[in-house]
């Protein structure tokens, strides 16, 4: 983990938040879907479990996402910004020379008061 860690880039909850609103970085919520159902998410990331990773993130493969580039601006969380952190490493190693890691993870990002939604449905889960 630590290896991991010196070679990519952490971004603290408020430089993100700055980027979010100048537009030009993508978001990538790598913890599984349950997890982000119950906790909310960053509002405009895309969610990609780290399983399939690789496979999104590769243009040359049947799945990739067409948000996902290697030119451009890439920060991954998950819940606590350790297994970002490796999967940050993993997109650099893919050509993504400006993927980044948020450090602290989506807690960070709540305990810092950034803003989250919800799905419809945990919306009214949590309404009751």
């Amino acid at each position: 983990m630590e290896q991991a860690k010196a070679t990519i880039e952490g971004v603290t909850p408020d430089q993100l938040a700055a980027e979010l609103a100048s537009g030009d970085v993508v978001v990538v919520d790598v913890r599984d879907s349950q997890e982000r159902e119950d906790n909310g998410y960053i509002p405009g990331s895309i969610h990609v479990a780290r399983v399939a990773l690789e496979f999104v993130a590769d243009p040359t493969s049947p799945f990739h996402n067409a948000r996902l580039d290697p030119k451009h601006r890439v920060v991954l969380h998950c819940a606590l910004g350790l297994g970002s952190a490796l999967a940050t490493a993993r997109l650099r190693e893919m050509g993504y020379e400006a993927a980044a890691n948020l450090e602290g993870g989506y807690e960070a990002w709540v305990a810092a008061g950034q803003r989250v939604e919800y799905s419809a449905t945990a919306r009214d889960r949590l309404l009751g």
